[in-house]
C-alpha cells in the first residue's frame, strides 16, 4: 500500500510555515533544501536562491508532511483544491490545535458540535493552507 504523503506548495514562505507546523504538530524537520543548494544552485538569483526546494517534517506517528516554494519566476495562485484533515480523540486538543491553525487565517466554520464529531471547524492558515479539524467523532 503507498504511503500518502501531502504536498504543500507555498510562493516563498515554506519555511517559516513549515517551522510553524513542526512546533506545532510537534514534528521534526529533517529536511529544508533551498533552491541555492542543490547542484547549480549557485547559478540562481539571490531571492530564489533562499527558497526552499523541497521540505520534510516527520510527524510524531512516522507520517510526514512535504512542501516546497515555487520559484519566484512562476506565477504561484495559493494552493486549491484540497484540505489536511486531522482527527483527534480528545475534543481539547482538536481545540487547541485548531485555534493556532485559525490564528492570523481564515475562519471557514468555527469549531462546533456536529453529528459526526464533538468539535469540527475548518480554516486556511496564515500560509493559505486548508484545514479540517476534529475532536472526538461520534459513532455513526
Amino acid at each position: 500500500m503507498p504511503q500518502f504523503i501531502p504536498y504543500l506548495g507555498f510562493g516563498g514562505n515554506c519555511a517559516e510555515a513549515m517551522r510553524f507546523y513542526e512546533k506545532l504538530f510537534g514534528g521534526k524537520l529533517e529536511a529544508m533544501i533551498r533552491y541555492g543548494d542543490a547542484p547549480h544552485g549557485g547559478e540562481m538569483s539571490g531571492a530564489d536562491a533562499n527558497r526552499i526546494m523541497h521540505a520534510n517534517l516527520v510527524l510524531p506517528d512516522g507520517s510526514s508532511l512535504m512542501a516546497g516554494d515555487a520559484p519566484s519566476n512562476e506565477k504561484f495562485d495559493g494552493m486549491k483544491g484540497c484540505m489536511i484533515t486531522l482527527t483527534y480523540a480528545a475534543p481539547a486538543e482538536a481545540e487547541r490545535i485548531f485555534k493556532a491553525l485559525a490564528d492570523g487565517g481564515t475562519l471557514q466554520m468555527p469549531m462546533e458540535e456536529t453529528f459526526w464529531a464533538k468539535r469540527f471547524g475548518m480554516a486556511i492558515d496564515r500560509y493559505g493552507t486548508s484545514w479540517a479539524v476534529n475532536g472526538g467523532p461520534k459513532p455513526m
